[in-house]
């Protein structure tokens, strides 16, 4: 569709809003490929919209730049930046058929109406949405209206699509279709897209790399099995994953980390990249468990059976009083069913690979 390459840059891109005392989003840095399905992720208040916003000229960049190509868009208005958006609430014109609203901005550019028709018709083919031309938006169903709104961003051609959380109104089961939908369309499209949810199943998902914010700042940005396998720090190790890592506290001993009465076995190298420091976080994630006879002592609260896995909640046994450490709930996925009753302790244990060890100090992983 677009001859020129579509590629986005983020330069030390900074948001700061008037009386407040940090950024929104804090020197930003990031490049998102030509034709590439880039999700900003994160928690609320992250800065992940804000960064979006001011890529659409939305919100002012108080320092650094935003290129679209080559082209530095900064101080751009909205209309000149070849951009089209797509919002979570839609903003559908309530008194427009579907196509005029599709149609619309195309009207507004004095497009022809012949050719303006031709693209409105094949946005509608690709959305399955012929047969609901005519309709007014309240005839139609959430997951439609959605559908509507990424058909008036297709028909711009632009040369980057915007999405702001555009399904979190729709109900989930819809919200999984849907999902697939918009993956499929933006590869048949190939139209550079940037996509903000704080929703992490959906980042991994859809996204050909995700970029995870917290507080205004860039966490790291991956492909979607790199940051599940090497979370960069502890707060994406906790964010990406369903249910998530287990991210236990442990004292640094020789040979390992002890967690209650066992010495999870660490190497040497990677131990002494923690400079001494007393306790270590290690992250194991559910599914790297495995029930065994030496390993960590958890007391299992709670035996959930779900056919295909087996999910072992507890806590973790043989703590003493330290309360620091006594309240950590244990999530442990194993393969096999589990036919003991939920009591008693069970030890848990995984491959030395699958483990990761975390410095306390820096958040870092050091493993």
């Amino acid at each position: 569709m677009h001859q020129d390459m579509a590629n986005v840059t983020y330069q030390d891109a900074t948001r700061i809003y008037p009386n407040s005392d940090h950024p929104a989003v804090d020197r930003l840095n990031l490049e998102i490929n030509d034709g590439e399905f880039m999700v900003l992720v994160g928690p609320s208040g992250c800065g992940k919209s804000t960064s979006l916003r001011m890529l659409a000229g939305l919100e002012e960049v108080n320092s650094g730049r935003i290129l679209i190509g080559d082209r530095d868009v900064t101080d751009l208005p909205p209309k000149d930046r070849d951009i089209a958006m797509v919002f979570q609430n839609y903003a559908l014109y309530p008194h427009m058929t579907v196509a005029d609203n599709m149609g619309f901005a195309l009207k507004m550019q004095n497009m022809p109406k012949a050719e303006r028709n031709t693209r409105v018709l094949e946005a509608a083919k690709l959305l399955g949405l012929e047969d609901f031309l005519s309709r007014k938006p309240k005839a139609l169903s959430g997951g439609q209206r959605q559908r509507v709104a990424m058909g008036r961003a297709i028909v711009r051609q632009p040369q980057v699509f915007l999405m702001d959380e555009p399904l979190s109104n729709l109900d989930a089961k819809l919200r999984v279709a849907t999902r697939t939908q918009i993956a499929a369309l933006q590869q048949r499209l190939g139209v550079t897209t940037v996509y903000v949810t704080h929703d992490q199943v959906e980042a991994m998902t859809m996204g050909h790399r995700v970029a995870v914010m917290k507080d205004g700042l860039l966490q790291q940005v991956d492909s979607p099995l790199e940051l599940y396998d090497r979370p960069a720090n502890l707060f994406v190790a906790g964010f990406i994953g369903s249910p998530a890592m287990n991210l236990i506290q442990g004292k640094q001993v020789e040979g390992g980390v002890q967690v209650g009465d066992y010495v999870v076995p660490i190497a040497r190298e990677i131990l002494a990249k923690a400079n001494g420091e007393e306790t270590l976080t290690i992250g194991i994630r559910p599914e790297a468990f495995e029930v065994a006879e030496q390993g960590i002592g958890v007391e299992v609260s709670l035996v959930e059976e779900l056919g295909s896995d087996t999910y072992l909640y507890g806590t973790l046994s043989g703590l003493g009083d330290d309360e620091k450490f006594n309240a950590q709930q244990i999530v442990a996925r194993i393969s096999a069913r589990h036919t003991g009753r939920a009591s008693g302790t069970v030890r848990l244990n995984s491959k030395p690979e699958l483990i990761h060890v975390f410095s306390n100090a820096t958040q870092e992983r050091i493993s």
